[in-house]
C-alpha cells in the first residue's frame, strides 16, 4: 500500500461523503499541507462525545501533515445556525458566544495538537463585511435554492416561521471557507448542504473548490436521536470518569460498535475482532469496558480510567446486576414511585413507597431512601428488589 492510499483510508474511515473524493486526491498528490477546516459556533460551554466525532478526524489530518484550522464562529453564533431545527434558534449575545469560545478552546486540545492546530474567529472577517458586503453575498442564492434544504422545506411546508436572517447563515459559513480558501471542510450530515454552499461561493470567487468531508451523527444514550445536550443524551468530555465510564456502559451492545468505529482510535483490524469475539460467546460487557477505559483515559488518564473500572465493579457488578435488562425512555419530572410503575418494575406507586421504605430500590447501585425524590435527566439502572432491573433514559 502506497503512503496515498494509507491516507487515504485513514480519512475514509468512518466518513459518510467525500465530495468530491477525486479531488481530494489530486490535493494529495500534489505533497503540499492542506488547509483542512472546522467550524463550531460556541452555542453551549460544553463539548460532547458526538462533537469528538468531527474532531479525530481533524486530528488523523493533523497527524497526516496538513493545516488544521479550527473555527470558532463568534460571529455566525450570534446569528443561530437553523441546520436540522424545525424552530429558529435563539441567537447568542457577544458576551455568550465569548464565555462559551474560551471553553471550546480549552476543550479541543483534547484531542487537537495544540502546536499545530491554528484558532480563527469569524468576526475577522464577517465584521468587515458591512452592510453592502451583506447585501452582495445575499444576492448570490435565491430564496428557492435556500428552501431545497431539508429542513428549511419542512418548516415551510408546515407554515412554521423562517426568519430572513436564517437565510444567511449558509452564505456566512460559505464565506468563511472563501477567507480562509479552505482544501477540505468537515462538518456532520445536517451541515452538507451549508458545506457544499462553501464550494459555490469558492467556485465564484475563483478559487479552487473546497472538498466536502461529512461524517455521521453520534447516536446518543438513549439509542434514538443523535447525541445533543438539548435531547440529555450526551457524555461530556469535561464529565467526571465515574460518570462517563457508566454512560458508556449503559449503551446497548449494538450501539457500542458505532461507538468504536466514530470514536475509538483502534485499528479497525483489532475493532473486528472484538466482533469475532463476540460473536464466539465473549461477553460484550468486557469489550465495553475496554472502550470505556480507552474514551475515559483521552479525556483524563490511564489512572482515572481504571479507577472509574473499579468502581464500576464495586457498584455494579458486585451487585449483581445484569447485562441485559430492558432499555426505556421516558419524559423527565416524573416523581419516582410513578416512573416505578410506568417502567413495571412495581406493581402500583404504593408498592414503589413501601419497596423504597424497605430499602430495597437502588439507582446505579446506591440505595434509595426519599420517597418523594424526582429523578434528573439522563440514563441511570432502577433496581427494585434483587431481580428487577430496567436501564431508563430521562429526557
Amino acid at each position: 500500500m502506497t503512503e496515498l492510499e494509507r491516507a487515504l483510508a485513514e480519512i475514509r474511515r468512518g466518513t459518510e461523503e467525500i465530495l468530491v473524493e477525486q479531488d481530494l486526491i489530486e490535493k494529495l498528490k500534489t505533497g503540499q499541507p492542506l488547509k483542512v477546516k472546522l467550524g463550531a459556533d460556541p452555542t453551549a460551554p460544553d463539548i460532547h462525545l458526538g462533537h469528538t466525532v468531527i474532531l479525530n478526524k481533524l486530528r488523523q489530518f493533523q497527524e497526516l501533515g496538513h493545516e488544521v484550522i479550527f473555527l470558532i464562529g463568534d460571529f455566525t453564533g450570534m446569528v443561530g445556525d437553523p441546520s436540522g431545527k424545525n424552530t429558529t434558534r435563539p441567537p447568542l449575545t457577544k458576551e455568550q458566544v465569548l464565555a462559551n469560545a474560551e471553553t471550546y478552546k480549552e476543550q479541543v486540545f483534547k484531542i487537537l495538537d495544540p502546536a499545530k492546530t491554528r484558532i480563527e474567529f469569524n468576526s475577522s472577517w464577517l465584521n468587515e463585511l458591512g452592510s453592502a458586503g451583506m447585501l452582495r453575498l445575499a444576492s448570490k442564492q435565491t430564496v428557492a435554492r435556500m428552501l431545497e434544504r431539508d429542513d428549511f422545506k419542512k418548516r415551510y411546508g408546515s407554515g412554521q416561521a423562517i426568519a430572513i436572517h436564517e437565510f444567511m447563515y449558509p452564505l456566512l459559513q460559505g464565506w468563511d471557507s472563501v477567507a480562509l480558501e479552505a482544501d477540505v471542510e468537515l462538518g456532520g450530515t445536517d451541515q452538507k448542504f451549508n458545506l457544499l454552499m462553501g464550494r459555490e461561493l469558492q467556485k465564484e470567487e475563483g478559487q479552487r473548490p473546497q472538498t466536502v468531508i461529512t461524517m455521521p451523527l453520534l447516536v446518543g444514550l438513549d439509542g434514538v436521536k443523535k447525541m445533543s445536550k438539548s435531547a440529555h443524551n450526551y457524555i461530556g468530555v469535561s464529565d467526571p470518569a465515574n460518570e462517563m465510564f457508566g454512560k458508556i456502559m449503559s449503551i446497548s451492545d449494538e450501539l457500542m460498535w458505532n461507538y468504536y468505529e466514530l470514536l475509538s482510535f483502534r485499528p479497525l483490524e483489532e475493532i473486528e475482532q472484538f466482533k469475532s469475539d463476540m460473536a464466539n460467546g465473549a461477553n460484550p460487557r468486557d469489550i465495553k469496558i475496554t472502550l470505556a477505559k480507552e474514551i475515559i483515559a483521552r479525556f483524563h488518564d490511564e489512572a482515572a480510567a481504571e479507577a472509574a473500572h473499579q468502581d464500576f465493579i464495586q457498584r455494579f457488578q458486585k451487585n449483581a446486576i445484569p447485562d441485559e435488562m430492558p432499555e426505556l425512555s421516558f419524559d423527565a419530572g416524573m416523581a419516582i414511585a410513578n416512573l416505578l410503575k410506568e417502567a413495571n418494575l412495581v406493581g402500583s406507586t404504593s408498592d414503589a413507597l413501601r419497596m423504597i421504605r424497605q430499602g430495597a430500590v437502588k439507582i446505579d447501585g446506591d440505595k434509595l431512601d426519599d420517597t418523594k425524590w424526582v429523578p434528573a435527566t439522563g440514563t441511570a439502572v432502577y433496581q427494585v428488589g434483587k431481580r428487577k432491573f430496567a436501564r431508563i433514559t430521562l429526557k
